[in-house]
């Protein structure tokens, strides 16, 4: 698919062959639309009513604009809609009806008819389709052609397959004979890798004259040779980064057998000699272009010789002698410009080299030793310009390009906002011819050092990067030059990063380049036909939305629709870098909408079928933005609905990589968060073998993975059916295990294997399976963190599971009565207070003493201290910590007349708002009502402020509580301790309190036991 506009192509094409009226120009400046891969043409976001696309078409097809009466033909079997019935459809006149017509209007196979006759899209001039296919892709061209014959010969013309971008797609020797046949007038082409360089020559392109090679690390001498031997007629040749195993010997092969060669561009070589570049003198006599990037040596006395060159880059090149080169570089008569960016070059040479009369520009930017001088440096800025840290480079590249910071007027006044007033001054826009080998050059220069410097991240230039490096790389973008629009975006996604590893991104820098207009500078890349440059725009664009201020400009300019039609390319890179623009700015709850209905949910899901295996980038990236949406209950549903849970348990179960596996984890987490609003908890529990899939990646090595998956159990495990499949999957080992594991982990992965516990061991079986497998030591363990979330959530697995007396006995075992006592009184947070002080009933209401007398423990045992002290220990505070929620005075005055407003005041203090979140079983509520009539007082008191804290008006599950009350028979217990004249004050108000509660709900039946 190809997003943006291409009217301005079309009217460059009809000029050419004619036919086109001024009104008709009008219009198509007047509006924009994309061609898809399909066969569809899709308006987006036309300025005018719906005629505007009669008039488009008519002037295409060559007839006159004022045909008003439109056709649909049946030539690609698909359904079909009247233009005409969708703007009836809509009711009213044409300019009204422009308000409420769709964004995306598709036209199919339209034709435009008179009265007596029709025309089609076959009528179109060959030269117009051909201008058409010339702004695609290769890829998108290949699916025009198989809706005709006539496209398919049109699509085929050699004349298309003049330049090709295969960075995105593996070129073997099979692909490279398939493609060979059309490429016989093939002059510039891009690819990735060592692997596709060995299958160059099978393209059979002898006329190639541009090659330009990425990632070439592996790229060895013989292959080179060959490519060389093959392509005489090259002119340019650019490879790198980092191209290691090329030596010396290369390069006099490629001088031999390219002799036409104009331009040499080399990354990262080990050795230059003087030989290599001897050869070069010799054999290349229209040399006029060289970089020798990044290279450990070169042999700067021989670059002497090169007496063509007219622009030289040495950037980041080592053990150069600079006085040497200073002084030969200075006898090449043509030379122009050079780079030493990123060298130790020194003042005293950089001095010497402003001196050459011949040489204009010298770039200097990131030279520690330069900058540490740079007072003695001494030049005519008004003849030469130096472009370094220290200088002004937004003056130096206007002095050299006037227009270098005014590539539109949209984007000038957010540059001019970043320059002050340097941009603001009146020049001429007109940029002379003689000047445009420079330009491209300077702008080469400047995207690749901005990168690099971009890349090492260092300290200290935060005041460069805000004050002129962001105008620089802004107005980069705008340039002609593919690969510069590339860096420069590339700059732009990297500068901004400044812990990868925790998503942080400097917020002046991104809200900088928003203040420049980058981001509508990068959303217009973003919808180019240009696939190297969308996915470079697509990139920057995530990286930036990671600041709130940026994401808010992206949405409001459209951004999400962008990266959601960017999300369904068929290229990976770019379907990649845009489900990461997706992700960022779901974190954002504002956002979350707007990305379900640009249609990115489905597109999304699509990306998990689409690259099953061999994607793990864009995999890990779609699940991210997934897991995002997921959290929202609106749009989790829209997940489920589109296949997501399929999708992402397929992820969980067959993706191998870590971080694919993690955030399928935790996307399956999310959906299963809602289980109280929407079906999803079951749904992804009934989903073959997910929950075998989370249990297993518990046992995950990597931490990340293992804190979601358990997580996601958790969430399941509020659902019935989930928490016994998790169990009969291998879920209580596994999260035992992991309990007993993660001691040295993080917090959120400690309080996961906790909260995974607690969930499980709602069910009484799976608490006696916890206990059997060695779960009650490990959550004591956790249950002494100092992070209340991990020891609240300890605290909820302990309560559960001493309900269970053979469980109780385990804990006062394992020592865990001082740990559990330490949270009851301790703990900041009232929820871990209160479901430790909720155990500890548990634990010595009288149910653990019969397993406790048959079991050899002794009175003063080096574990626990006996059971008796035990009991005392907890029982004192218990108590302790009800009477921190009883205010005595308060509870007298309540007793006096036990009026609503007084029971209300005690209710109000006592009330721990997280504790109506929680869910007894009809067991639990019988055990609360049965504690009622212990011998205690202090258990009593609590089990009356346990009662009062489930049963309070607007508790999650209050009336569920007062069902299982009823069920209890609780209401003559509740009478009898609140009318009791020994039982103590907590018990006797707090069950009053308990009996207003029940009053208060609406249920009939309820009161009946009252």
């Amino acid at each position: 698919m190809v997003c943006g506009s291409i009217a301005n192509e079309i009217i460059r094409v009809r000029l050419t062959s004619g036919g086109m009226s001024r009104e008709l120009l009008t219009v198509v400046q007047n509006s924009s639309f994309t061609l898809f891969g399909d066969g569809k043409l899709v308006g987006i976001g036309c300025r005018r009513n719906i005629t505007v696309y009669e008039r488009i078409v008519a002037g295409l097809c060559g007839v006159s604009p004022d045909s008003r009466y439109f056709t649909m033909i049946r030539r690609v079997r698909r359904k079909t809609i009247k233009i005409n019935e969708k703007r009836n459809a809509i009711g009213g006149e044409p300019k009204e009806a422009a308000k409420e017509v769709l964004e995306f209007t598709v036209i199919e196979e339209v034709c435009v008819v008179e009265e007596e006759h029709g025309a089609d899209w076959i009528s179109i001039p060959d030269d117009t389709l051909i201008g058409i296919f010339d702004v695609l892709n290769y890829r998108d061209r290949a699916s025009l052609a198989s809706v005709c014959q006539t496209w398919r010969r049109l699509a085929a013309s050699n004349w298309l397959w003049t330049s090709l971008d295969l960075r995105a797609h593996t070129l073997d020797a099979e692909m490279a004979l398939s493609l060979a046949s059309r490429c016989k007038d093939l002059t510039r082409l891009r690819f990735r890798g060592a692997g596709p360089a060995n299958a160059i020559i099978g393209l059979k392109a002898s006329g190639l004259r541009d090659l330009s090679g990425d990632v070439c690390r592996d790229l060895s001498d013989a292959t080179l040779s060959m490519i060389a031997a093959r392509h005489e007629n090259l002119e340019s040749l650019q490879l790198g980064p980092d191209c290691e195993r090329l030596t010396s010997d290369a390069i006099r092969v490629v001088a031999v057998c390219c002799p036409k060669l104009k331009r040499l561009r080399l990354s990262g070589l080990r050795d230059v000699d003087g030989d290599a570049i001897g050869w070069l003198v010799k054999m290349c006599p229209n040399l006029t272009e060289l970089a020798f990037l990044d290279c450990l040596a070169v042999d700067e006395g021989a670059l002497g010789s090169v007496s063509s060159l007219k622009f030289l880059s040495l950037a980041g090149c080592r053990n150069i002698s600079w006085n040497i080169a200073a002084h030969t570089l200075g006898k090449l008569p043509n030379l122009n410009a050079l780079d030493v960016s990123r060298t130790e070059v020194t003042a005293g040479a950089v001095t010497r080299l402003l001196g050459v009369p011949q040489l204009k520009v010298l770039c200097a930017l990131n030279c520690p030793i330069l900058e540490d001088n740079s007072d003695a440096v001494s030049y005519s800025s008004k003849t030469k310009v130096l472009l370094a840290r220290f200088t002004d480079v937004v003056k130096g590249l206007e002095s050299l390009f006037p227009d270098f910071f005014r590539s539109d007027a949209r984007s000038s006044a957010g540059i001019e906002t970043l320059l002050g007033s340097h941009s603001g001054q009146t020049r001429p826009v007109r940029c002379e011819n003689k000047n445009l080998d420079r330009r491209e050059w300077v702008e080469w220069v400047l995207s690749h050092a901005l990168l690099r410097i971009a890349e090492s991240n260092t300290p200290g230039l935060d005041s460069f990067w805000l004050k002129q490096g962001t105008a620089i790389m802004l107005s980069l973008l705008k340039s002609k030059q593919e690969d510069v629009q590339e860096k420069s975006a590339t700059a732009l996604a990297t500068f901004v990063v400044i812990d990868d590893e925790n998503a942080a991104v400097h917020k002046a820098r991104a809200e900088a380049v928003m203040h420049g207009g980058g981001i509508a500078s990068l959303l217009e890349l973003a919808k180019s036909c240009r696939e190297g440059v969308q996915a470079e725009a697509a990139k920057a664009i995530a990286n930036l939305s990671v600041n709130a201020e940026v994401a808010k400009t992206v949405a409001t300019e459209g951004g999400i629709r962008i990266l959601a039609a960017l999300a369904k390319s068929p290229n990976r890179w770019v379907a990649e870098e845009a489900a990461g623009g997706l992700w960022n700015l779901s974190v954002g709850e504002e956002h979350k909408g707007a990305i379900a209905e640009a249609g990115a949910i489905e597109a999304l899901v699509e990306l998990a079928f689409k690259w099953p295996s061999g994607g793990e980038g864009v995999l890990e990236r779609a699940a991210g933005a997934l897991a995002n949406l997921a959290a929202d209950d609106k749009c989790s549903m829209e997940v489920a609905v589109a296949g997501g849970v399929h999708a992402l348990v397929m992820l969980a179960r067959f993706c191998k990589h870590e971080g694919v596996q993690e955030q399928a984890a935790r996307a399956l987490a999310n959906l299963a968060a809602h289980g109280d609003s929407n079906g999803n908890n079951a749904a992804v529990g009934k989903e073959t073998g997910a929950l075998e899939a989370l249990v297993q990646l518990t046992c995950s090595s990597h931490e990340g993975v293992r804190q979601e998956a358990a997580g996601a159990l958790w969430n399941l495990s509020f659902d019935d059916r989930n928490r016994e499949a998790i169990a009969a999957a291998g879920g209580v080992e596994a999260l035992v295990a992991l309990a007993q594991s993660c001691s040295s982990g993080s917090q959120g992965l400690q309080e996961r294997a906790a909260g995974a516990l607690w969930g499980l061991s709602v069910s009484e079986a799976n608490s006696i399976a916890i206990g059997r497998e060695g779960g009650v030591a490990p959550l004591i363990a956790l249950a002494r963190s100092d992070s209340e979330d991990v020891h609240e959530t300890a605290a909820g697995a302990l309560w559960n599971l001493a309900f269970n007396p053979g469980n109780a006995l385990k804990i006062v075992e394992e020592e865990g009565v001082p740990a559990l006592v330490h949270l009851c009184s301790s703990s900041h947070s009232k929820m871990a207070r209160f479901m430790a002080a909720l155990a500890l009933a548990y634990m010595f209401d009288g149910r653990m003493d019969e397993v406790a007398a048959g079991a050899a423990l002794c009175e003063n045992n080096g574990r626990g201290g006996g059971l008796d002290a035990a009991r005392k220990l907890a029982m004192r505070n218990i108590d302790t910590f009800v009477q921190a929620f009883s205010d005595q005075p308060t509870l007298q005055a309540a007793t006096m007349s036990w009026a609503p407003s007084c029971l209300s005041v005690v209710a109000e203090s006592a009330r721990i708002q997280e504790a109506g979140h929680l869910r007894c079983s009809g067991a639990e509520v019988g055990r609360f009502v049965t504690m009622l009539k212990n011998g205690s007082a202090v258990l009593r008191g609590c089990a009356a402020f346990a009662l009062l804290q489930f049963t309070m008006p607007g508790g999650r599950h209050a009336m569920h509580h007062a069902s299982l009350l009823q069920k209890a028979s609780a209401g003559r217990v509740l009478r009898g301790v609140a009318a009791a004249a020994t039982a103590p004050l907590q018990a006797k108000v707090f069950s009053r309190i308990v009996m207003r509660n029940l009053e208060l709900c609406p249920s009939d039946t309820l009161l009946s036991f009252l």
